[in-house]
């Protein structure tokens, strides 16, 4: 799934309710994140629940995992790494996140601690970029 089709699947529920369903569901396809990596290390600082983060660079790409302790925040997880992930790092620098979280109803529906964290996600991701 790219984030077109991401924001058109969005766009079919009518509240936050369903929308809020379907961040449960997407957080149910992460790819495992061995117990090895959930660490102070790879622990994500400003989120509410615990978040992990784990790099992999490729010659020219960067494919993020990530996991949490909280149903709705894998979801979240989800989310930014379908955004940002097997991109350049050129690529991730210049992505309007924030663009797109309001499209997807996130930027309203999200408790300001939730976006927070969204957001510390998303400094991380640009931070690996960053120092590539």
């Amino acid at each position: 799934m790219d984030i077109d089709e991401l924001i058109d699947n969005f766009s079919f529920f009518d509240g936050w309710e369903e929308k809020y369903q379907y961040v449960i569901d997407l957080g149910k396809t992460l790819e495992p994140l061995d117990d090895s990596f959930k660490t102070e290390t790879w622990k994500i600082k400003g989120c509410q629940s615990q978040v992990w983060l784990v790099p992999d660079f490729n010659k020219e790409t960067i494919h993020f995992r990530g996991d949490s302790d909280a149903i709705l925040v894998k979801g979240i997880i989800a989310i930014v790494l379908l955004i940002y992930n097997d991109k350049t790092p050129e690529q991730i620098k210049n992505i309007d996140v924030k663009e797109i979280f309001v499209k997807l109803g996130l930027e309203e529906n999200l408790t300001p601690s939730r976006r927070n964290g969204m957001m510390s996600m998303v400094a991380k991701i640009k931070e690996y970029a960053d120092n590539c």
